[in-house]
């Protein structure tokens, strides 16, 4: 199986993965990525004028319970404990991220114990038995004020709808502790890089086997070149649109320096809908070892993807699935030595240690189907559509 020459596009964490560990069985590898960084999305660079670390994508908070993810990004940077606490600014006041003791008893001007949470919440949920969309599924779980105020004006904003349209597997179950833990994570395993998620990837990248080209255009033409290729580019733009695009939404950001402390806290959402901008992030915060006199703000907005744009978060409506499924019946159809992996290749939102853990799973995978293979084909590494 050795001493194979593979193609791997895209230099962020799913790519970086796969390219080390095939290339810790003797293969050549080839990295490549059209930005002129590593990382993808993680990527973190120190500010010139500030030297506080910025995470140039929006924040990035590492969490898993997976103790083998966890090990495995530890031997490539030092990873710093750090607690994510988001406040939520809404019409009615600021209160913590997610819904708390804290929150419930400021919010609706009462002195709940943990005992009286759960009885009190009932009262406020609206009966849907079987909600179908978002709001359905909010309402039924949270009730009219707690959602329209911290999640109706902030859904419309991120998602660029009305949140009946969208699926209610986005919200999922919302926690609501009955306690004062106002810790975003429940994950066992929490930090950030010490120095960054984009020393953490190029340290991944740093074998002897692997060679790293960045601002460099894909073109499918070389894929001949190479015994197999690990696409984790988008999979519409793979296939040249063929089936239409795939919705998503990006992100855009308007960035300023000033002195002192700007608001207090890494992230505060903000929740009404005619404020424009869904959240700010004040970035020395991310770091709370480090000490800076200036501070580093950056309000994010959100929009709909258009030519040309960084898609950031897959829309999965159901127009999208259906697209979707006509890529990877294609791509199936089609046999190429090419596989498709991460969170544009497989169309889905995937946090930091999910794309690791799948990263290392098809590695394995892979190295386990393709012996004696030579025409093993690939795949969209995903059953979940």
């Amino acid at each position: 199986m050795a001493d194979k020459k593979y193609l791997v596009v895209g230099a962020g964490f799913s790519g970086a993965v796969i390219a080390r560990k095939l290339a810790e069985q003797d293969n050549q590898v080839l990295v490549i990525d059209k930005r002129n960084h590593v990382a993808g999305n993680c990527h973190t660079k120190r500010d010139s004028e500030t030297n506080i670390m910025v995470h140039k994508y929006g924040p990035h908070i590492f969490n898993t319970n997976d103790k083998n993810v966890w090990e495995f990004i530890n031997i490539y940077g030092n990873m710093k404990p750090f607690v994510n606490k988001v406040i939520a600014n809404t019409e009615k006041g600021v209160f913590s991220m997610p819904m708390n003791l804290l929150t419930l008893n400021q919010f609706f001007s009462v002195k709940l114990s943990p005992s009286d949470v759960e009885s009190f919440i009932e009262i406020k949920q609206e009966n849907i038995p079987n909600p179908k969309n978002f709001e359905e599924q909010a309402l039924s779980y949270l009730g009219k004020e707690l959602y329209y105020n911290f999640f109706y004006g902030y859904t419309k904003k991120q998602w660029g709808c009305d949140p009946k349209e969208l699926p209610a597997s986005i919200l999922k179950r919302l926690p609501i502790r009955f306690n004062y833990d106002d810790n975003y994570y429940n994950s066992k395993y929490q930090g950030i890089p010490e120095n960054g998620y984009t020393e953490i990837v190029a340290n991944i990248l740093n074998h002897k086997n692997i060679t790293l080209e960045l601002g460099k255009t894909y073109d499918k033409q070389i894929n001949s070149d190479f015994h197999h290729v690990f696409y984790s580019g988008a999979l519409d733009e793979y296939y040249d649109y063929k089936f239409d695009r795939l919705g998503y939404r990006t992100v855009f950001f308007e960035e300023k320096i000033t002195k002192g402390d700007y608001q207090g806290n890494a992230v505060i959402n903000y929740c009404e809908e005619n404020i424009p901008f869904t959240r700010i992030h004040e970035h020395k915060h991310f770091a709370p070892w480090e000490t800076h006199e200036k501070t580093v703000v950056i309000k994010e907005f959100s929009k709909e993807t258009k030519v040309n744009d960084e898609p950031y978060y897959p829309k999965r409506l159901n127009k999208d699935k259906e697209i979707l499924e006509k890529y990877r019946t294609y791509a199936k159809r089609c046999k190429e030595n090419v596989s498709f992996v991460g969170r544009l290749g497989t169309y889905r939102y995937l946090d930091m240690d999910k794309v690791i853990a799948e990263a290392l799973a098809y590695v394995d995978y892979y190295l386990q189907n393709s012996i004696d293979k030579e025409n093993f084909k690939g795949e969209i590494f995903s059953d979940d559509i």
